[in-house]
């Protein structure tokens, strides 16, 4: 079970409490808005459709490319980083940009006959991801598409239905920074032979324990009313660093919003940031909040072999690890410094799966406590007219 260490948050519990009553008014509110990304477990359907695809195509090709962007291809690499092999030769490749270099490179490695395009867009109408779409369609046999987008509307989904291209669908009231434990994670992860069922296992997991995510964002709400608006996610994990990243987008677009609200996220990682950031993170400007995420199964124990440093002698890299998170955690709270602990038994689906649902959730809350629409994204279509416009 994860669970939330708010004890050096340097909140009291008198304030905590005072928040504690808005709980069920606020979940209320949620619910109300009937969002998708909370009953994703109740697919089943949808649950036994990926499998079926995923079990019929996973041997029939050597790699699997992912076009999309932001929420269409965030949690499938925090997926990929958090599940496979850290280095054997990746089967699947995430082209989230369109950098000329990255998709010139992928064609050096890649046999179109032997590789599936899964094409990922929400919207159905994402510039970035069609423009890739259009530069592979004119390579890749046609039966090398599956599609992953709206249920009806948008490009993609006209051209699935006029050449009969696999597509799968992307509930319309889950937005793409919610979405990665629809097909548009579930589809990469089952290729990969991840246990899909346990991803969603995890999220029903969550969703029987709100008040996880509700004290995170209280925590949260309440440090940036003192001014420390910046939220810096530091998992204690090699596998979790891309977790931050699908953070980012998540709480960066559900909650900068009307000028003054807003949380930035920062990435860090354990131990290598704390030879990086943690300086400016003890005696830099008070205008933080730290979130670990501690592991408490890191993997095999691997133990340092004899050598001249006292302190060493009889360790395992495993205590090594986590005696200097204890040691961080340790110094910013005796300087003053706000910091929170996330912990998790071990990284596996249902962990991810629960902890995916947990962020969620709290931004959701957090939406409610300042009042906002964390669900919409307007500052990001003035960009994409804009770009429309110079195009034209």
């Amino acid at each position: 079970m994860i669970t939330l260490n708010t004890d050096n948050s340097t909140i009291s519990e008198v304030d905590f409490s005072s928040k504690t009553n808005l709980l069920d008014e606020y979940l209320k509110k949620i619910e109300a808005r009937d969002l998708g990304f909370y009953k994703l477990h109740e697919d089943k359907e949808t649950l036994k459709k990926v499998q079926e695809f995923a079990d019929q195509n996973r041997n029939k090709y050597d790699h699997f490319i992912v076009l999309g962007i932001g929420g269409s291809s965030l949690g499938t690499i925090c997926l990929q980083q958090s599940l496979t092999h850290l280095f054997k030769a990746p089967k699947l490749f995430v082209l989230d940009n369109i950098d000329p270099t990255m998709l010139s490179q992928i064609e050096d490695v890649i046999d179109y006959s032997k590789t599936l395009f899964i094409i990922v867009t929400k919207s159905g109408g994402t510039p970035e991801t069609l423009s890739q779409y259009y530069y592979f369609r004119e390579k890749v046999p046609q039966e090398n598409f599956v599609f992953i987008t709206d249920p009806e509307k948008g490009i993609l989904r006209e051209i699935a239905n006029k050449e009969n291209i696999p597509a799968f669908e992307i509930p319309e009231n889950v937005g793409g920074r919610f979405s990665v434990l629809t097909p548009v994670g579930l589809l990469p992860a089952a290729l990969l032979g991840l246990n899909i069922a346990d991803l969603l296992q995890g999220v029903e997991e969550a969703w029987n324990n709100k008040e996880l995510a509700f004290k995170l964002a209280t925590t949260q709400y309440l440090l940036s009313k003192e001014g420390k608006n910046i939220t810096v996610m530091m998992p204690y994990s090699q596998r979790l660093i891309r977790l931050a990243d699908w953070y980012s987008q998540l709480l960066a677009e559900s909650i900068g919003k009307n000028e003054n609200t807003g949380i930035t996220p920062v990435k860090a990682l354990g131990v290598t940031d704390q030879h990086s950031q943690l300086q400016l993170y003890n005696e830099g400007p008070k205008d933080k909040l730290l979130i670990f995420i501690e592991v408490s199964d890191l993997g095999p124990t691997l133990q340092i072999p004899e050598n001249p440093i006292s302190y060493l002698k009889g360790v395992s890299f495993n205590k090594l690890m986590q005696t200097e998170l204890e040691a961080t955690r340790q110094s910013l709270t005796k300087n003053g410094r706000p910091n929170i602990t996330i912990k998790l038994p071990a990284v596996s689906e249902k962990t991810l799966g629960a902890l995916f649902l947990h962020l969620e959730l709290s931004v959701a809350f957090l939406g409610e406590f300042y009042g906002i629409d964390a669900f919409n994204q307007p500052g990001v279509e003035l960009s994409k007219n804009l770009t429309k416009e110079m195009l034209s």
